[in-house]
């Protein structure tokens, strides 16, 4: 077991699956006792949670919460009396025409992907200042710089969360807090499941690095950027082999 960190608590929304549950075990194996959301797959969650206890050492404790839900997010951080890392992770997508797309499901896919970053920090904050540091990194995307057709909600948000890290970083830093966002070009995760084998191939083709990105990397980079100097702030970081 690496002890690295092992008196640190980090908070890692959306880790059933996907980048968020690789993240969870990469900060697991670095010695971070774990917070960990997820709103539709729990079990998976909790047999994640105690997997990584086990093999690590650590306490890691799984919520079910609706990341885009005010009142779900405060219940969360009442559990919380100390944090030095948040990763909001949490998200979602819509795939379709922006006419096709009704006001209710704009707005839950802002409220999960965008609204979520604003309740996870408002509350962490508190207990970062209090620990005199903080590191906050939003998962991002490639789209909320360069806007994909047919999912424009999602890459609204996506760009939302870019300005929103700006922005929140430039009024923590003096108080030692770096905010920071890691946007993803194509990961092989779930979320790709829509594409069908030859829309994937041809996005593989585009990218210059000839294949997807794994969950696995993505999560490396959120660890290493929690190492990287403090005067490191404000940075949208890309990781999408060279695609944009």
């Amino acid at each position: 077991m690496n002890t690295e960190n092992h008196s640190k608590w980090a908070l890692i929304t959306g880790a059933s699956r996907g980048i968020g549950r690789a993240a969870a075990e990469a900060f697991a194996r670095s010695g971070y006792h774990l917070a960990l959301t997820c709103l539709q797959s729990m079990n998976d969650l909790e047999v994640l949670a105690g997997e990584l206890s086990s093999a690590y050492g650590i306490i890691c404790r799984p919520f079910r919460a609706d990341m885009g839900s005010e009142a779900d997010v405060e219940q969360v951080f009442s559990s919380l009396s100390s944090l030095d890392v948040l990763v909001n992770n949490a998200g979602i997508a819509f795939f379709g025409l922006m006419s096709d797309m009704s006001a209710e499901e704009w707005h839950r896919v802002m409220a999960v992907n965008l609204d979520s970053c604003f309740y996870t920090c408002r509350a962490a904050i508190p207990l970062m200042l209090k620990n005199h540091r903080g590191r906050i990194i939003n998962v991002s995307s490639v789209w909320g710089s360069q806007g994909a057709s047919m999912e424009v909600a999602y890459s609204a948000s996506k760009g939302g969360v870019n300005a929103f890290t700006r922005a929140l970083a430039k009024e923590l830093a003096p108080s030692n807090i770096q905010v920071n966002a890691l946007a993803c070009g194509v990961i092989d995760t779930s979320m790709n499941e829509r594409l069908r084998p030859e829309e994937l191939e041809a996005l593989r083709a585009e990218i210059p690095a000839d294949r997807l990105g794994t969950a696995a990397e993505a999560a490396e980079l959120i660890l290493q950027i929690t190492r990287a100097p403090e005067y490191m702030t404000g940075q949208i970081i890309t990781l999408d082999g060279g695609w944009f």
